[in-house]
């Protein structure tokens, strides 16, 4: 704040923006912590993990404010003992509290937080090592460290992210809300630019670092309040029934039933294709393997030996729905949309019904329209 004038407009406008961050972010950490329901999604109950890690994301974001506020007023200059503490404790609570909220968006198992958070030991030791020798500048090396470490988990990200993608393509067959690719990105991104621009004391830099801070909090706001709690998923020794289990439940076939894939065919059509269960909005894998009486695993691996997904498998029976709907429409005469075809095929949205097809035809609904018409 050295470049910007304490009486200006500019410096006052800076105040308030800083004040309201942090004003901002202490309502936020006791919204979340306390606040059972959902302002944003009422519908939707998140995971209760990620839901304490965003607090305690913006618990550091308000703790952050009042050092730095603090360290302004009564030290103020760059190679105090109380500097690099801050300096420290922005990167270690940072990467930590950001790292708990991306882990947690991911559902398909428990990822520990801890790897990340003892990967910042060095920072640490960087910090304390600069208090103890501060005519060797060792500041440099642990915030390059820390940008460093934001790209080894950004990497990290990407493929678990994937990793949880196909998780959810086996296991769902609607995606809406619940992929987390976008906000993975756009988290990242904000996270490198706060983290950039702490490089940087220059008036215009300061503005973009408050106006960041909002930005970033109402996202992992969005994302905290409309990602909804999954189920749980088996252990791998849960995977497949013995036989003393299977004959304990009723509703299923022996083992060696459900592991014939001409067994899991017939029933698939008399269950899922006859009964039209694939129309029924967010179908499970685990709902539709109860009431086939296929035990999960049996048939997660006949679609993977079909060479699909779960969710290809229940998306190209709505895309033929569809298609029929239409051919019938057309043929009749009657009035009709597209969006309220896609509706009565199973999709809450038009766009994922959109996306959908184009996988399922090779070609847009608008093409395929113009095609067949043609």
């Amino acid at each position: 704040m050295d470049t910007l004038e304490y009486t200006s407009p500019q410096f006052i406008l800076f105040c308030m923006l800083y004040g309201g961050a942090a004003v901002a972010a202490v309502v936020l950490c006791f919204y979340l912590l306390f606040r059972r329901g959902n302002a944003i999604a009422a519908d939707i109950t998140p995971p209760i993990r990620l839901r304490r890690w965003a607090a305690a994301f913006f618990a550091v974001g308000a703790l952050g404010h009042l050092w730095w506020f603090l360290l302004y007023v009564f030290a103020g200059d760059s190679i105090s003992w109380g500097y690099i503490v801050c300096v420290v404790l922005d990167c270690v609570l940072m990467l930590t509290t950001v790292s708990g909220i991306l882990l947690s968006m991911l559902q398909d198992r428990k990822r520990p937080v801890w790897p990340f958070a003892a990967a910042m030991t060095p920072v640490v030791v960087l910090g304390v090592l600069q208090i103890v020798r501060p005519d060797i500048n060792f500041l440099n090396p642990a915030l390059l460290y820390t940008l460093a470490l934001y790209i080894i988990f950004t990497i990290y990200m990407v493929m678990a992210v994937r990793q949880y993608g196909q998780w959810l393509r086996d296991n769902y067959a609607d995606l809406e809300h619940k992929e987390v690719w976008q906000s993975h990105t756009l988290l990242i991104l904000f996270l490198l630019l706060v983290t950039i621009y702490g490089f940087a004391s220059d008036g215009p830099s300061l503005f973009l670092l408050r106006i960041a801070d909002f930005v970033l909090f109402g996202l992992v706001l969005w994302r905290v309040e409309t990602l909804p709690q999954l189920e749980a998923v088996s252990k791998p020794e849960e995977d497949s029934l013995p036989a003393s289990k299977a004959s304990e439940e009723p509703d299923l076939l022996s083992q060696k039933a459900q592991a014939d894939p001409a067994v899991i065919r017939q029933l698939l059509a008399e269950h899922c294709i006859d009964n039209r269960l694939y129309l029924q909005h967010d179908l499970t894998l685990a709902q539709l393997s109860s009431i086939v009486g296929i035990n999960r695993t049996y048939l997660s691996r006949y679609f993977s030996s079909q060479g699909i997904s779960y969710n290809t498998y229940i998306n190209n029976l709505r895309i033929n729905h569809f298609v029929s709907l239409y051919q019938e429409a057309v043929a009749s005469q009657q009035s009709f949309t597209l969006q309220q075809l896609a509706s009565d095929s199973g999709y809450q949205s038009y766009s994922t019904f959109s996306n959908a097809f184009k996988q399922s035809m090779g070609q847009s609904v608008r093409a395929w329209i113009r095609e067949t018409e043609g």
